[in-house]
């Protein structure tokens, strides 16, 4: 029982000691504030799509030999996309190539023909009659020699267009055929869309275009994988919509991996003339009870202030809340883990 004492007192003494520790400061990371002259933005929900999507078609009829692309595939221009076989084509290029060298032979000989009859002629050795009926036959044969070459130049250039390729570089949205299909001319193999025309087509009341234009660089959100990235308003659409009245607008965007037509994306648009903002990065950025937050540092401690986000950049936000001032700082790298009121350390600031 003495003993028990003894300890109890030794930890009711210590207690105090322990539970009045500190955790050690938290290390930081800041970035100052600064100010810029922007309008307020507001996110509208568009769809992407591709402007430029062309349905490969085979010049030539043919059975399907090879097909090395699937749907959802990135190709270059030219690569090929489509290998029709020639096993049949190439014995008749092999049969016109030997008419076409029969051909040549004979002309030759008519050409000589033709030559020593008109020597001949000139000496009065033969008749005008035999020199008349060489001339024809050489005419006859250059003709033939003509045809043959034509039907050979057309069969090669049927071999070149079994081979189809891509017209431009694009994303594979649909093949139609696969090996072992009939193709007749004109049908269609694949549906391509060229990647460097990607957009997002969004709806905005007809109000707002007083603060756009066409030029004008715009924040984009791919929903999907919430990538951020900077678009480039290309034309308002000539028709509003009757019911709605709003007006589309066409944003293009650089091409992105792994995409699909008909996706979502957040365009931020203009609301209202340009104002002054404060500019904070979106890494300074946590979400706390629902709101958007950033951490400053007072009295080295973490103190924690509330944003009201009324536009979207690229990789910061502009807000109007009156205590953000230019070169205050705010935490962009250990914040995730930071607490109101904790201690921290700075160990750098970005510029």
């Amino acid at each position: 029982m003495k003993y028990l004492l003894s300890i109890t007192l030794i930890l009711y003494t210590c207690a105090p000691v322990v539970f009045a520790q500190e955790p050690p400061p938290a290390r930081v990371k800041t970035k100052p504030i600064n100010q810029r002259e922007i309008a307020e933005n507001k996110g509208f929900l568009g769809l992407l799509y591709y402007e430029r999507v062309s349905n490969v078609s085979s010049e030539v009829a043919g059975l399907v030999e090879e097909i090395s692309i699937r749907a959802g595939d990135r190709v270059n221009e030219g690569d090929t996309l489509v290998q029709l076989n020639t096993e049949i084509l190439e014995k008749e290029i092999l049969l016109a190539q030997t008419r076409v060298k029969q051909i040549e032979a004979r002309t030759r000989h008519a050409e000589k023909l033709f030559q020593r009859l008109q020597s001949l002629l000139e000496q009065k050795g033969t008749s005008k009659q035999k020199f008349e009926d060489a001339e024809f036959d050489l005419l006859d044969a250059q003709l033939e020699q003509q045809a043959a070459r034509e039907t050979l130049a057309k069969l090669l250039l049927e071999k070149k267009k079994s081979i189809i390729k891509a017209p431009f570089t694009g994303i594979v949205l649909e093949k139609q055929v696969d090996r072992g299909d009939w193709v007749g001319q004109g049908k269609g193999l694949v549906t391509l869309a060229a990647v460097d025309e990607l957009f997002v087509r969004v709806p905005v009341g007809e109000k707002l275009i007083r603060f756009i234009q066409p030029g004008q660089e715009l924040a984009v959100t791919l929903n999907a994988f919430d990538r951020k990235i900077t678009g480039k308003l290309i034309e308002l659409a000539p028709r509003a919509d009757s019911r709605t009245k709003n007006i589309f607008l066409k944003v293009h965007i650089p091409e992105q991996p792994m995409v699909a037509e008909n996706m979502s994306a957040t365009v931020f648009v203009p609301i209202s003339n340009k104002k002054t903002l404060s500019i904070i990065p979106r890494d300074a950025l946590i979400k706390f009870q629902g709101g958007d937050f950033v951490y400053t540092i007072k009295d080295d401690k973490a103190s924690i202030l509330p944003v009201n986000i009324v536009s979207y950049l690229d990789s910061d936000v502009g807000a109007d809340n009156p205590y953000f001032v230019p070169g205050l700082p705010v935490v962009v790298e250990g914040n995730e883990r930071l607490r109101p009121d904790q201690p921290v350390t700075v160990a750098g600031e970005e510029q």
